[in-house]
């Protein structure tokens, strides 16, 4: 196993916290071999634009500029440009522990996972003491064998995520569930994943930028945040239980508190579940969007 690793962070609408999450990287001892900045946001403050390019200049970073928002376009394309055989994802809105990158090269070259997840504590975990969970989360301090992973904190062998056809790039906006169809053909293919706490961040959820781009899903009648689990139901399709989570997910999705609240919403949530599954039928239609599929020239 290599002894370094590239470091690929798709980045969107953000701009100070990207710039402090650089930061954080770089200072790491002994810093990434690689930093790969993979951006698409249209422009940056002038100040995160200078930071970046001074960086880029000197080979701090590498500072790759994409023409449209896509987490798996942009993680597709951080596959191909990585110089390393270990690719680590992370967001680009947390701060790095320091044993990050050797965390994750340890784990695997300890334990031969082809995906290794790591650590991820959100702002509402902070401070908290999770020793006596017996239950497996993202942030137990417990190393286990897992099925899934979180996208804002995992590394994975370059060869076998570029054998697997990379991240399926029909996940568009929210991108919701490309992690877990990823991780489904990513075990069906034999291979394994490995959840090491060592290789741990503090995820910031800043509230503007990424994701928070496309609005609150409680409130929209938008299919960004509800195309994505419709097309990894297809994706996935396992008979009767694939068919029940299909047909019970707009009760699901107008059970919440919020809805309960405020029931005037319920039918502008549903109208964004039905446009999510007549959308995720489409894309389904097309079939995957990976890399060298020929519905994703």
């Amino acid at each position: 196993m290599t002894a370094a690793l590239s470091v690929a962070i798709p980045t969107y609408r953000r701009d100070q916290v990207l710039i402090d999450t650089v930061r954080d990287l770089l200072a790491l001892d002994p810093p990434p071999a690689e930093i790969l900045v993979l951006d698409q946001t249209p422009e940056h403050a002038s100040e995160v634009t200078a930071a970046l390019l001074a960086w880029d200049t000197v080979g701090h970073i590498r500072w790759l500029r994409l023409p449209e928002p896509s987490i798996p376009r942009a993680m597709n394309q951080g596959l191909l440009a990585a110089r390393h055989e270990v690719v680590l994802f992370l967001d680009d809105d947390i701060r790095p522990e320091p044993g990050l990158s050797a965390a994750h090269l340890a784990t695997h070259r300890d334990s031969g996972a082809a995906l290794v997840a790591g650590r991820v504590i959100q702002p509402w975990q902070e401070g908290r003491d999770f020793s006596l969970d017996t239950g497996f989360h993202f942030a137990s301090p417990h190393p286990a064998w897992v099925d899934e992973f979180i996208g804002c904190n995992f590394s994975v062998r370059r060869d076998v995520a570029l054998q697997l056809g990379g991240f399926d790039e029909n996940f568009v906006k929210v991108a919701y569930r490309f992690e877990a169809e990823f991780a489904h053909r990513l075990r069906r293919a034999g291979h394994r994943i490995h959840y090491q706490p060592a290789a741990c961040i503090h995820h910031l959820k800043v509230i503007t930028g990424g994701t928070r781009s496309f609005g609150e899903h409680l409130t929209t009648f938008k299919p960004d945040h509800a195309v994505g689990a419709y097309y990894y139901t297809l994706r996935t399709w396992n008979g009767g239980a694939s068919l029940g989570a299909l047909l019970g997910r707009p009760l699901r999705a107008v059970m919440t508190s919020h809805h309960l609240r405020r029931p005037w919403w319920i039918p502008v949530t549903l109208i964004a579940e039905l446009r999510g599954l007549i959308q995720a039928l489409r894309l389904h239609r097309r079939g995957p969007c990976v890399l060298r599929h020929p519905s994703c020239s």
